[in-house]
């Protein structure tokens, strides 16, 4: 699986089939495994404090995800996001089917929501910021007024307009006017 993930970060592999692959083989996991593993995720470091110094300054942070409601909605609640998008996987009777109910949080999706919510926010698009690492974050970060490659895979560090290649999301305040 990790190889698939790998692959369509490069831009190798279709998303959307890289993302069935990968649930196919969720199939028959209970629902509760879902819990377990959202207790096991850990923030990027600086994420608290750069969501608090945007929300501070009056603006808006979202995230869109090629991974899974399941696991983002408690974090993003936590974090205070002001938006959040991801996919979401199909369970029947307590289990999970292999498959993603509704509509795959693609490429495409990510440069859809960073549009829907900067124009929610009263943000025009020159002034957005994308933060990304893989080929799925591209045409979100050509939509955005700053792109922003972190900890990136090749595809998007030719891309970006800025690097980031400490895994620190605080280190992006001194690029948006809100940390010396």
């Amino acid at each position: 699986m990790t190889r698939i993930t790998e692959r369509a970060m490069l831009g190798e592999l279709d998303f959307a089939q890289s993302l069935r692959e990968r649930v196919a083989t969720l199939r028959g996991l209970p629902v509760a495994v879902l819990e377990e593993v959202g207790a096991r995720v850990t923030v990027t470091a600086g994420v608290p404090e750069m969501i608090a110094a945007v929300h501070e300054a009056g603006g808006c942070v979202g995230t869109v995800s090629g991974g899974f409601h399941e696991i983002l909605d408690p974090l993003a609640e936590r974090l205070g996001l002001d938006y959040w998008r991801a996919n979401r996987l199909a369970v029947a009777d307590g289990v999970l089917t292999g498959e993603v109910s509704g509509p795959v949080v693609d490429a495409a999706a990510k440069a859809v929501a960073l549009r829907e919510w900067a124009e929610a926010c009263g943000v025009p698009m020159d002034r957005t910021v994308a933060v990304g690492d893989g080929a799925n974050d591209l045409p979100m970060m050509a939509a955005a007024g700053l792109s922003v490659g972190f900890d990136a895979k090749p595809p998007v560090r030719e891309a970006a307009d800025v690097l980031l290649d400490i895994r620190d999301l605080s280190a992006l305040l001194p690029l948006l006017g809100l940390r010396g």
